[in-house]
């Protein structure tokens, strides 16, 4: 059985990327920083003012799916601007399973910043962002990585987005994003051409996936406090789809090392026919 580590995976594309690789057989251990449905924290993107909703979603709901799909769930909990709890995850994978196969880096830093204009955005916005886009997918890797090539090899995918190199088409908070989101897009970048360049030739498959506008429960939430309108947006499910494919077919072999735009290869291959 084929396993799988998902970051970010409480809800969202990390969550849909998780319940698909079920569907194919994977096993999956997941991490994010909400376990059990209705936990607080202060979900806020601007420092503005503070967002004590809950969002929907949780590891223990996402597990339960995955069980549910006959998978085996492992929950990890993990904060990815938290060294030692990144650095807790990768220890936990390696002594419950001994690794895992595939490294999905999805999650992300969620707080004040990502959506304030330049002016407004504290430079802790940015430390956040680096260590949760740049510095725990390293820390992961590194734990993950040899385990994966001494089985003879593995997969990498990072979810990245066109933020990290857009000109965004309004300032934040009206249709575009903050340069801290920017810079820490950017920044988790390069991991996937270094480990392209220097691990292919033993087996190591990588990915960047830009998974375009996608109708998140979080993008739900965001469009509805601006007074926006989700339009045009992929489904979850879609992302999912298409990392699986790039995951488990030979045809995904010309693309090792690239950038993909998920919904452009979604749609060419016909990979989600509900969408």
């Amino acid at each position: 059985m084929a396993t799988a580590f998902v970051t970010g995976a409480s809800r969202g594309i990390g969550k849909a990327i998780a319940l698909s690789l079920a569907e194919a057989g994977y096993d999956l251990a997941v991490s994010a920083r909400t376990v059990q449905p209705g936990e607080v924290r202060d979900n806020a993107l601007t420092v503005h003012h503070s967002d004590a909703r809950p969002l929907p979603g949780s590891l223990a709901e996402t597990a339960a799916e995955i069980e549910a799909r006959g998978g085996k769930a492992l929950v990890v909990p993990c904060d990815l601007t938290d060294r030692e709890s990144v650095e807790a995850a990768g220890r936990r994978i390696l002594d419950t399973w001994g690794g895992v196969d595939v490294i999905v880096h999805n999650g992300r830093y969620i707080g004040p910043g990502l959506m304030d204009v330049f002016l407004d955005t504290p430079l802790e916005a940015y430390e956040k962002m680096f260590e949760a886009h740049c510095i725990a997918p390293i820390i992961l890797t590194r734990a993950l990585l040899p385990a994966m090539l001494a089985r003879g090899g593995g997969a990498v995918v990072t979810i990245t987005s066109g933020a990290a190199w857009l000109v965004p088409p309004a300032p934040a908070g009206q249709g575009g994003w903050g340069l801290a989101y920017a810079v820490g897009k950017a920044s988790g970048n390069p991991l996937i051409g270094i480990l392209h360049t220097e691990y292919a030739e033993r087996g190591l498959r990588v990915f960047n996936v830009e998974p375009g506008y996608v109708a998140t429960e979080r993008n739900e939430i965001t469009v509805r406090d601006y007074g926006r309108e989700l339009v045009g947006a992929a489904p979850p499910s879609a992302i999912g789809a298409t990392v699986r494919w790039l995951l488990d077919s030979p045809d995904a072999e010309p693309l090792l090392g690239t950038t993909i735009e998920a919904q452009d290869l979604c749609r060419a291959r016909d990979l989600h026919p509900a969408w």
